[in-house]
């Protein structure tokens, strides 16, 4: 049986994580903690758990805790982590890993030192949708890839244009840059699931809109370590009616299109024929991720897809684009 903690209880510990924790056998949720207590005791009684604190320390060396889910912003993933790896409990830790790939490499050090299992939530590894594109690709319906192109436009949200309201997601302090290194994570994750780990890239990136300190524009470039080149534009200040999530396989026989947000229609063209897959996903959108995490913990299953070895490369790839190594 593992018996979770969680430090940090916002908006993605209420439906997308946190209730997979209390519906797959074998797991509980025994606490939860917030910088503000009251915050911690409302998730708590609204989930039927039965303790909650504002000090991540106590949360982590309760011994009725035994795994540690870090459900914070990037800044603060590095220190829970490590705390929890050290303290002998397995961590499962919110994309990216950590806010730079430096603060990700001292992760990935004591989890090779401890032994202890360190987890990350790239849980589009494990969703029909993303595995039916790897199936296509897999089986050869696009024949050999040639590249990868990435395209992401959003408009402004309302509080973007409000300094007292800036969301965390775009202070480099806390976030590890602007929205970019928020969303595109799970397109880098994907990519490197899909097609292997990139060995090169490199960017560029602006301010168009200047709502914000960070880029709110980034272009990229990048090589995957078997040849397939790639690249990818992101803008995050697009006029309101447009919106834009696609990632484009080239193949010598077929192209591939999907989206990584949106879930549009998997579409594969050759030639004149044209043939559209869609799947279903989950209530809980990490939920066959969480599901893979507990039955490994308590011995059934494999080794699951995601975790802070293969998570440090998409830090490292979006450090490389951003100009931060």
């Amino acid at each position: 049986m593992v018996h979770w903690g969680f430090i940090g209880c916002g908006d993605v510990t209420e439906k997308k994580s946190g209730p997979a924790f209390q519906k797959v056998e074998g797991s509980d949720v025994v606490a939860v903690m917030s910088r503000r207590l009251d915050k911690a005791k409302d998730y708590a009684l609204r989930h039927g758990v039965k303790k909650w604190y504002d000090d991540p320390d106590k949360l982590i060396h309760d011994p009725e805790v035994t795994a540690v889910y870090v459900a914070t912003p990037p800044s603060s993933h590095a220190e829970y982590a490590i705390k929890a790896m050290k303290a002998g409990k397995p961590v499962y830790v919110e994309k990216p890993l950590a806010s730079s790939w430096l603060e990700g490499q001292e992760i990935v050090q004591v989890a090779q030192e401890t032994h202890v299992p360190c987890f990350v939530a790239y849980y589009r590894r494990t969703l029909p949708y993303f595995l039916r594109v790897k199936k296509l690709i897999d089986e050869g319906k696009l024949g050999k890839i040639s590249s990868v192109q990435i395209r992401f436009a959003l408009p402004p949200s309302q509080n973007d244009f409000r300094p007292d309201t800036l969301p965390w997601r775009v202070k480099k302090e806390i976030a590890g840059g602007g929205y970019f290194y928020d969303l595109a994570p799970h397109q880098f994750d994907l990519l490197d699931f899909i097609l292997g780990p990139i060995s090169e890239a490199q960017g560029f990136t602006s301010n168009i809109a200047g709502l914000y300190e960070v880029e709110d524009a980034v272009s990229g470039i990048f090589r995957f370590s078997n040849g397939i080149l790639g690249s990818g534009m992101w803008t995050f200040s697009a006029p309101e009616n447009f919106r834009c999530d696609e990632i484009l396989f080239v193949g010598t026989k077929a192209t591939l299109t999907c989206s990584t947000f949106d879930f549009s229609p998997i579409t594969l063209e050759s030639g004149e024929k044209t043939e559209k897959f869609s799947e279903p996903k989950p209530e809980n959108i990490q939920f066959y991720l969480i599901e893979s995490i507990i039955n490994f913990l308590n011995g059934k299953g494999t080794e699951p897809v995601s975790n802070c070895y293969s998570a440090i490369r998409t830090n490292w790839v979006m450090d490389k684009i951003l100009g931060k190594l």
